[in-house]
């Protein structure tokens, strides 16, 4: 009897975690840009440059607005498949993990800001992306998208910049989450100092810290923190980039 109301109670969670995930999926609509090789989708409104090196490579994305949340989408993945049900254009069937790494702003000179405009959940992938999932002829086509974690080769990485009074640092390649909720940076002569958002994944520190080696404390949007110490040795210059054998794993 204990048995048998186990497994009524084991299948009520199974149902319910089946549930669950086909409800996590939501609609939106997606187009390519950068070309066949995907080299136009370097940089970009995340900051990080060349995608390769930040270890994102070129399956990647640009997201609306409403998707792009001022930059704190940064990093995050998302598993995208076209509506096959909606669309004689899609590749039934196939599906493509993306990055998100851009912007896709509004066009204001179209109704309602074109597919990227307010409201509207719309990823302007990559023509490599997109060609796992759609027919390049489309131009667009409806998909269906979820948030997905994020699996990456190797650590977290920071990119140095800024001035020297003003540390502004590119934090890439996390896995997990795959986006920063909240960054610290500490110097040989200092203690932990908080940064806050400037661009994309770019965060700032008002402080005068050149000539000094550097720990960085990164909390993930998924509320893990790790602390990076010493991974930025004193003779860092502006421009330059480290990596970590560190990474984020939920």
């Amino acid at each position: 009897m204990a048995m048998t109301k186990s497994l009524i109670l084991l299948c009520a969670i199974l149902a319910a975690c089946l549930t669950l995930t086909a409800a996590s999926w939501s609609h939106g609509t997606a187009t390519f840009y950068g070309g066949d090789d995907g080299s136009d989708t370097m940089g970009g409104a995340c900051g990080y440059d060349n995608l390769y090196n930040a270890g994102y490579g070129v399956l990647n994305a640009a997201l609306s607005t409403t998707l792009f949340n001022d930059g704190a989408s940064c990093g995050q993945c998302y598993t995208i498949t076209c509506d096959a049900s909606k669309s004689l254009w899609c590749k039934k069937g196939y599906s493509v993990t993306v990055t998100a790494t851009n912007l896709c702003p509004p066009n204001f000179a179209l109704p309602e800001g074109g597919w990227c405009g307010p409201g509207r959940p719309h990823f302007d992938m990559s023509q490599p992306a997109f060609e796992n999932i759609g027919i390049t002829t489309a131009g667009i086509v409806p998909i269906l998208y979820r948030r997905v974690q994020c699996k990456r080769t190797g650590g977290v990485r920071f990119g140095i910049a800024g001035s020297n009074y003003f540390l502004l640092v590119s934090i890439q390649n996390l896995g997990g989450s795959g986006s920063v909720g909240a960054a610290r940076v500490k110097g040989d002569k200092t203690g932990w100092i908080q940064m806050s958002r400037n661009w994309g994944a770019n965060w700032q520190a008002l402080a005068g810290l050149v000539g000094q080696g550097l720990s960085f404390s990164v909390t993930s949007t998924g509320g893990q923190t790790i602390q990076f110490l010493n991974v930025v040795p004193g003779w860092w210059q502006f421009g330059t980039a480290f990596a970590t054998n560190k990474n984020f794993i939920r």
